[in-house]
C-alpha cells in the first residue's frame, strides 16, 4: 500500500490531481516541478510514493520491475519499433499489479475529498505516465482527464481486449526525448484514439527525458479547462 505522498491543497479541494512519479525516481522529483499546478485554486495534488523499492537504486522507487520484463533494456537501444512496441507491452502484468495498488489509493483520497472520479486527473512522468494511462483505461469509472508526461500506451494488445474506460488524454513529449523515444508520442495518441478517447498532444521542442516547467503549464491548462 502506499504510505508515502506529498500534498498540496490550495482553497477547497472541487478536483484532485495524482502525479505518479517515474522508473528509479521518487515523490521529491515530481514535487520541485509542479509548482504551476499547486498554484491551482479548488485543486488538490497529491504525489504519492509508491511502495516499491528500485532494482536500480535503493534509494527510489518504481511501480513495478522493467528488469523482469526486459532485462537487457533493449528498449532504449534497439532500433527495431516492432521490438520496442513488444517490450513495453510484456508489461501487463507489472502494470496490473501498479493499477491496483494505484487505484486504492484513489479510491481512498476521493472518499476523504468527497469527490467523483470525474473530478481526478492522473498525471504521470515516464513510467509513472505509463501507469497513469493504463489504470485511466481499465479504471471502471471514466476520469476528468489523463496526462502522460514522457510516456507510451503499454501492454496495448491487453488494454484493447478489456479496456473499461475512455477518458480523455494530454499526451506530452519531448522531441530530443533520450529515454522514451519520440515516435511514441504518436503511437499513443493513434492507438488511443482508435479506442474512441479523446486525445491532445503537444511536444516540447528541447526537452529530453524531464519534466520541464513548459509541460507542466500546458497539463496545468488541460486541468484548469476541465473545471
Amino acid at each position: 500500500m502506499i504510505s508515502e505522498e506529498i500534498v498540496h491543497i490550495k482553497g477547497i479541494p472541487k478536483k484532485l490531481v495524482v502525479f505518479l512519479h517515474g522508473y528509479c525516481d521518487n515523490a521529491e522529483y515530481v514535487d520541485r516541478h509542479t509548482s504551476l499546478l499547486q498554484e491551482i485554486d479548488g485543486l488538490a495534488l497529491h504525489i504519492p510514493q509508491s511502495p516499491k523499492i528500485s532494482e536500480v537504486d535503493k534509494n527510489k522507487r518504481q511501480w513495478y520491475s522493467i528488469h523482469r520484463f526486459d532485462p537487457d533494456d533493449r528498449r532504449r537501444t534497439t532500433e527495431s519499433w516492432y521490438e520496442f512496441v513488444e517490450l513495453y507491452n510484456r508489461m501487463t502484468v507489472g502494470l496490473e499489479e501498479a493499477r491496483h495498488c494505484i487505484l486504492e489509493y484513489v479510491d481512498n483520497l476521493l472518499l476523504e475529498y468527497k469527490l467523483g472520479y470525474d473530478d481526478l486527473f492522473l498525471c504521470g512522468f515516464s513510467q509513472g505516465a505509463m501507469c497513469a494511462i493504463y489504470s485511466g483505461l481499465m479504471c471502471p469509472y471514466k476520469l476528468a482527464g489523463v496526462v502522460s508526461f514522457s510516456g507510451i500506451f503499454a501492454a496495448k494488445g491487453y488494454v484493447e481486449k478489456h479496456c473499461c474506460s475512455k477518458p480523455d488524454f494530454l499526451l506530452i513529449h519531448g522531441r530530443e526525448d533520450n529515454m522514451v523515444r519520440f515516435d511514441a508520442l504518436e503511437f499513443t495518441r493513434q492507438s488511443l484514439h482508435e479506442l474512441g478517447c479523446k486525445v491532445e498532444k503537444y511536444i516540447t521542442t528541447d526537452s529530453k527525458h524531464v519534466i520541464s516547467e513548459e509541460s507542466v503549464a500546458k497539463a496545468a491548462e488541460f486541468i484548469k479547462s476541465r473545471f
